[in-house]
């Protein structure tokens, strides 16, 4: 990390490839720096140039008679290198190269930019870029803005790490209109050496930050990732929320895929099972992102003089406004967002009947007239805030003709300081509350112009606040077979075998603990009727054929024949319904398997991807998962905490816990299967996909039973 200190508060700086030529970027970058009121030394160094804006230039950086903490490199890929040599020469301690022309074209560029990074890691020293913006550390011990925006944000205490040096220069823009302030601010372009997670782990030390917010295009880590910024957002040192906004979220990313997995999984759903397995909060605009990064930088002074972030302990929210409207859309958007407006207990209505005049509204939300002057707020808030069945609140004004704007603020800082409960306002307007606003916003309370956004924060503090005080139960204690499920797997692979059907796709989950039914294939009618009478009736036919995916589609399944004669018939049948489906199917023979009892039908799921690895689903299964396709995914490995949380996170997840008098079913068994599959495809990383659809699962205590599975192998070209 001491590196990184080098790079974003260096004692000096040179910048290579500094222009005398106003619009140049070295130009443009030094003058920023310089006209920054950077705190450090500043070397120009331009073999052409005596000096640059006054500045004396340097024609090498070794040639710099003092030290150099950081060089800021903007030449072309051939010359950069030559640089690089060196800095590392000059025992420079960081190196950002804002120029591009490297990895993104690829070729000799990508040859440059591997042989820069290998010779910075013999050297340790580490490299931010190429082809970014540059760093920015507006602190006032620091002042460093080494990069091509000319306009340096105020201080504060959120840092911004981004892959876009384009979208930094709007977010710069967007934050200087509301008046929001940095720690650090980082492009990291091609991201050769210096990644997001390099950047999420420094700031995670930062004292000067409280919140990181990054734009995210790709990550090239997966499972180390998120057990990394899992420690970064909820471990026992300086818990740090990060606030992620991922370009790309409406494409297509689904494959073409064999499995119902592979057809629903996508990027997008392995983005999304990074964020909700790190704790990471995922937003949709920019705007959202610093809506919620103001509630997230929200702290309270304790007793003991320490700030301590605000966050909900529950999601029961209190409306105080003293307009109609806005407080009905706020309860919309508040219902919305995952939370519920509290009911308030009887003193808390004596109190604020004891304040409010008679036509105010004393449930919530509390509309408290539009007459409202700063003592009405003050009084309703007062009650609200202490009641023990509210968590939080928001305060909604609209300038009318009693409001004292200011006053209003001022009373809403005092009641704040009081409590350790959020209070997030909505001053609606822009001249009319700006002093209200200017004040509340100077003493860290989070204020929106609109209710719905200020509802929205809080729902996502709430959300956050979940993911700290998560439970973690014990591990489960599994046992699998695995020598005996390395010995299928390779014989699979010996044999050439690469999509795999029930029959053969049994043995291995049997190896992982997955009840299965008795079940063999027969070849001919009266094979069939012989099965059945050994299985015992009822039976359940399926259609195998390599040709066709999807069973019920081709007529292929038929269940609960009870009788030798409905079976042999029922052989014909299916075979016809196949045969009329996909005329030039190869049918190897139909499945006699023993009918499950009646279970809620479950899909457990995994799909592989290069660099994140095997992404796990489960959700509504049979043919519901193509009708709702009510789903979750993880990356694997999981253990039980996750299983359980990917469980409850089903939109169906009600059903199983028992409804309107139906039985509650087996969710141990539904979570400790979920973990065996985790389990399953970490160690045979030959399965690229693979559905269990469905898997029935029973009544609580009576387990879960594989009613049908599919595995898909890798092929060659693409294991090799």
């Amino acid at each position: 990390m001491e590196n990184l200190d080098a790079i974003f508060s260096p004692e000096s700086v040179a910048v290579v490839g500094a222009s005398t030529t106003p619009g140049k970027v070295g130009h443009d970058i030094f003058e920023n720096i310089l006209r920054g009121g950077y705190t450090g030394t500043l070397y120009p160094v331009n073999p052409y140039a005596k000096s640059v804006l006054s500045v004396r230039a340097y024609p090498s950086i070794t040639e710099i008679p003092d030290h150099v903490d950081l060089a800021m490199i903007i030449l072309p890929p051939k010359l950069a290198l030559e640089t690089v040599q060196e800095a590392i020469k000059k025992g420079v301690k960081g190196i950002v190269i804002v120029s591009a022309g490297f990895r993104e074209v690829g070729g000799e560029g990508l040859e440059i930019e591997n042989r820069i990074v290998s010779l910075c890691r013999e050297a340790n020293i580490r490299v931010v870029g190429p082809n970014c913006l540059g760093v920015i550390n507006p602190m006032p011990t620091v002042r460093l803005n080494a990069s091509f925006s000319a306009r340096m944000p105020t201080p504060g205490n959120i840092s911004f790490i981004s892959q876009s040096g384009a979208l930094c220069t709007a977010v710069l823009d967007f934050a200087a209109d509301r008046d929001f302030g940095f720690s650090k601010f980082v492009s990291i372009g091609n991201k050769a050496d210096v990644d997001e997670l390099d950047l999420l782990q420094y700031l995670h030390q930062d004292p000067d930050t409280e919140v990181i917010l990054i734009y995210l295009e790709e990550l090239r880590r997966g499972p180390e990732f998120i057990e990394a910024v899992k420690e970064i957002t909820s471990g026992d040192y300086r818990p740090t929320p990060v606030l992620a906004i991922k370009s790309g979220r409406t494409a297509a990313g689904a494959q073409a895929a064999a499995s119902h997995t592979g057809a629903l999984a996508g990027t997008e759903a392995v983005y999304d099972a990074i964020f909700k397995q790190s704790g990471i909060i995922r937003v949709d605009s920019i705007d959202e992102l610093f809506d919620f990064a103001s509630a997230f930088a929200y702290k309270n002074e304790s007793a003991l003089g320490k700030l301590r972030r605000k966050v909900p302990h529950g999601n029961r929210v209190a409306i105080v406004t003293n307009a109609g409207g806005p407080g009905i859309v706020a309860t919309d958007m508040t219902v919305s967002s995952g939370l519920q407006l509290a009911t308030f207990k009887a003193d808390t209505i004596e109190a604020l009947a004891s304040h409010l005049p008679r036509t105010a509204n004393l449930r919530n939300p509390v509309d408290i007239i539009g007459d409202a002057a700063q003592d009405r707020y003050e009084n309703a808030l007062d009650a609200v805030i202490k009641d023990e069945g509210v968590d939080g609140a928001l305060v909604i004004l609209t300038p009318q003709s009693m409001t004292n704007v200011l006053a209003t603020a001022e009373a809403i800082v005092r009641i704040a300081r009081r409590s350790h409960k959020p209070i997030l306002c909505c001053f609606m307007g822009i001249v009319d509350v700006s002093s209200g606003v200017k004040y509340l916003q100077e003493h860290g309370i989070p204020v929106y112009r609109f209710p719905e956004n200020a509802a929205k924060a809080f729902g996502a503090i709430y959300r956050y606040s979940q993911w700290m005080n998560r439970q973690h139960l014990a591990q489960f204690k599994l046992h699998h077979d695995t020598v005996k499920a390395k010995e299928i797997v390779k014989g699979w692979l010996a044999d050439g075998t690469k999509q795999l059907g029930e029959l053969e796709g049994i043995e291995l989950l049997k190896c992982y603990g997955f009840y299965v039914l008795p079940t063999q294939l027969a070849q001919n009618a009266e094979e069939a009727g012989k099965i059945a009478d050994e299985i015992g009736y009822p039976v359940v036919m399926k259609i195998v054929s390599p040709d066709i995916l999807h069973k019920s589609d081709a007529g292929g399944v038929m269940v609960g024949l009870d009788s030798r004669a409905e079976v042999e018939k029922a052989y014909d049948t299916i075979v016809k319904s196949a045969l009329a489906f996909k005329s030039d199917a190869n049918i190897k023979g139909i499945l006699i398997q023993k009918k499950a009892l009646p279970g809620r039908e479950i899909i457990l799921g995994m799909n592989r991807y290069p660099v994140f690895g095997p992404l796990l689903m489960v959700g509504l299964g049979g043919i519901f998962v193509e009708i709702f396709q009510d789903v979750v995914f993880r990356l694997a490995p999981i253990g039980r905490n996750e299983a359980r949380r990917m469980v409850r996170s089903i939109k169906g997840y009600k059903l199983f816990k028992g409804f309107r008098g139906r039985s509650r079913a087996d969710l141990d068994i539904l979570e400790k299967h979920l973990v065996s599959l985790s389990d399953l495809v970490i160690n045979h990383p030959e399965i690229k996909e693979m559905d269990i659809n469905p898997l029935l699962v029973h009544d609580e205590g009576k387990g879960a039973t594989v009613a049908d599975c599919r595995i898909i192998l890798e092929s060659d070209e693409a294991s090799s």
